[in-house]
């Protein structure tokens, strides 16, 4: 099919919309519903936008307009072809949901600088569009650093030292690293083509370039879009993001920094070198820059998966999620044929769809109960049966259940790994079992938070099953207890079972602990007075022969610098373990071996250990060391209602289905989106062809292999 290019104005359109959208919602900061308004109607006009140039686009037709000539052959050009509507089509209508979805979030959290979030999240949507419909390497990469700037605000929204830590991160690895890597790869494309527009089936004079300056101009690129797509091991940005708001975290995880990194990669595939030079770039070994590729997002689906399944805080879990899935992307675009590249373009819309949901059902418990760990989700689908049904379903799509999004791609993707293994080479197959065992860790990591929510009670909880070694883990309740500590408060804090520092009262010979302290002050004091009466008793040993319990039974390393001992081959596991918490993971957060009050690291009322920040019980907010109360604990005070997280006093509340629907659950502004992107994910699933973007993505892919490979 010939591209017949149009000279219309919309595509720039599309991109100004929520430009001028972001002015009206700072000039409207004094009404919030003028300023939310605003922000619906822009995100309703780009939507309508872009799909009113879809039917034609799917017919051949490109729009193209140019914005203004930098150089001979170097224009600032939007061009909304088939890929492009692929990526504005899908990201212009989620932000509509995610528009919703935002007012319910930032309301209902009372969140602080609401006008410059919906500010910066239009812009984002603008660069979003830009990177879209960018006609060549050098708008795209503008407009790749746009969107780095334009987040990075949303992303540092809570201005603790977490958040602007994150933030910093984010653009150093996004903007200072990806961004100089695109840039780099853009300057050699230009040296050896003198030109760097995108054109169907890739740029014809890089084919007879120097073989390995092109190579190493594809890795630039490749790599430099991978960054945002979140490949490793440049991924790390990605999980410390999590500290930003849930919408921005699903804009950040779904619609739009990490999908344009996934289809910064496409184009650079499909548009720059073509998927056949990709395949005929050879490397030692029998390997090709696109098998290269396809290795890369295989070992990162692998080894993110792996570090999802010990992720005990839920957003934690979805972001090494997000790492892995992405790579499905990358993966499906390095192999040389029609099935494979279907799937991978597949992958993007089907991603979104399950990713958006999954994070949408995180804020939505968070905002609702103030639970973010899974350890403490124990019969949490009682309290939110719609968020949680919402969730399985997304979770069953991620790992490839049929009738869902993710197994329509996947499945195309898997038989092109088979096609290609079979008629070109025999490391494709390789990559169709890293396909395959990704799915069964997709299960191993959503499987927990499923069974936890709805298969446990409060006072009979497994900590974390399936999460951590030894299997099971060990029972306790989760339940609150009425003076707002924890069931399991008095257990011993030297390591010792619960009820081990029970004192039988029928016992009067035993002294009580109290009248041990108070016993020896008075000695002190005695001691002290008749010091110059009679010598110290030679029997009583010096502080220095009395060993230290803080530090002389810790394991040491030759310098004498106290080390963990992780060494458990002569360890009796009937006894506590040595633990060192870090924080984010199960096994420091409710050990399966050490009773310890639970949710510990948390600052809340079972918390042991020492921290920077204690809980303060009086809905005042955290007061630091200094005696500063946290101005972002205290705005959210009036919303904790002494609960931070885990069941309440009593256990969850049972809402019925009816009770859910009225909107006792949460409120719509945040349900219905849920609900919209879990339909959008059955649909993509059940009617791929009739919701327009396996057509779609069907006509991409057949303008840009050649004939003899493509569509079977």
């Amino acid at each position: 099919m010939t591209e017949a290019i149009v000279q219309d104005p919309r595509p720039l359109l599309a991109v100004l919309v929520s430009l001028v959208a972001a002015v009206l919602v700072v000039a409207s900061y004094r009404s919030p519903n003028v300023r939310e308004g605003w922000t619906i109607l822009a995100a309703v006009a780009k939507f309508a936008i872009v799909a009113s140039m879809l039917p034609r686009v799917l017919e051949g037709t490109v729009f193209e307009w140019t914005v203004v000539e930098i150089l001979p052959d170097i224009a600032f050009v939007l061009r909304a072809d088939a890929l492009g509507m692929l990526f504005a089509f899908l990201a212009s209508g989620l932000w509509i949901v995610t528009s919703f979805y935002s007012i319910g979030y930032m309301r209902g959290l009372d969140e602080a600088n609401q006008t410059r979030y919906f500010a910066a999240f239009a812009v984002s949507l603008s660069a979003t569009m830009g990177i879209a419909f960018a006609g060549n390497l050098v708008t795209i990469f503008v407009f790749y650093e746009l969107l780095s700037i334009a987040t990075y605000p949303l992303v540092a929204h809570d201005e603790t030292p977490e958040a602007r830590s994150a933030g910093r991160k984010y653009l150093a690895y996004t903007m200072f690293g990806g961004g100089v890597l695109v840039l780099a790869g853009t300057v050699m494309v230009y040296w050896l083509t003198g030109t760097v527009a995108f054109t169907a089936g890739g740029i014809e004079e890089l084919a007879s370039a120097d073989p390995g300056l092109a190579m190493l101009a594809f890795f630039l690129l490749a790599v430099g879009f991978g960054v945002k797509a979140g490949i490793m091991p440049l991924h790390q940005w990605l999980p410390e993001a999590m500290v930003a708001p849930t919408p921005v975290s699903g804009l950040l995880h779904a619609v739009a920094v990490v999908k344009s990194g996934a289809f910064g990669v496409s184009r650079v595939v499909l548009d720059v070198f073509g998927p056949e030079l990709v395949f005929d770039l050879s490397l030692p070994f029998g390997f090709s820059a696109g098998l290269v590729l396809s290795t890369i997002g295989a070992i990162t689906l692998t080894a993110a998966s792996l570090i999802a399944l010990r992720k005990d805080h839920l957003k934690q879990r979805l972001a090494y999620s997000t790492v892995s899935q992405l790579s499905y992307i990358v993966l499906g675009l390095g192999l040389f044929g029609w099935y494979g590249l279907v799937g991978a373009l597949l992958h993007i819309p089907a991603h979104a769809f399950m990713k958006l949901t999954l994070f949408f059902c995180a804020g939505n418990l968070h905002v609702s109960t103030h639970t973010d760990y899974i350890s403490e989700m124990a019969g949490i689908g009682k309290r939110m049966p719609l968020t949680m049904g919402a969730f399985t379903v997304a979770s069953l799509g991620m790992a490839g259940i049929p009738l869902l999004a993710g197994f329509v791609s996947k499945y195309y993707m898997l038989i092109g790994g088979i096609r290609m293994g079979a008629e070109l080479t025999p490391v494709a197959y390789y990559l169709v079992g890293a396909l395959l065992l990704s799915g069964v860790l997709n299960v191993a990591y959503f499987w927990p938070v499923i069974y936890t929510a709805f298969f446990e009670a409060e006072d009979d909880h497994d900590a974390k099953p399936l999460v951590d070694f030894p299997m099971g883990g060990e029972r306790r309740s989760t339940l609150a207890a009425t003076d707002g500590g924890r069931a399991g408060d008095d257990a011993a804090t030297d390591g010792g079972r619960t009820g081990d520092d029970e004192v039988d009262e029928s016992d009067d010979d035993e002294p009580d602990v109290e009248d041990v302290v108070e016993s020896a002050e008075v000695g002190s004091d005695a001691d002290a007075d008749g010091a110059d009466a009679e010598d110290t008793d030679p029997e009583i040993p010096e502080d220095s022969d009395i060993p230290d319990a803080e530090t002389d039974d810790l394991p040491t390393d030759e310098e004498g610098v106290v080390r963990p001992d992780f060494d458990t081959s002569d360890r009796d596991f009937s006894e506590p373990a040595e633990r060192v918490d870090t924080g984010d993971y199960a096994v420091d957060a409710s050990p399966s071996d050490a009773d310890v009050p639970f949710g510990v690291g948390r600052g809340g009322a079972g918390s042991t250990g020492s921290s920077d920040v204690e809980s303060d019980d009086d809905g005042e907010g955290d007061i630091d060391d200094d005696g500063t109360v946290s101005d972002h604990d205290a705005r959210h005070a009036d919303h904790d209602d002494a609960h931070h997280g885990g069941p309440p006093p009593g256990g969850w509340e049972h809402l019925r289905g009816l009770a859910a629907l009225r909107g006792r659950e949460s409120t719509w502004f945040t349900l219905a989106p849920i609900l919209t992107a879990m339909s959008l994910a059955v649909l993509l699933g059940v009617i791929p062809y009739e919701m327009g973007f396996l057509e779609l993505i069907e006509l991409i892919v057949d303008t840009r292999l050649p004939e003899e490979v493509a569509r079977p």
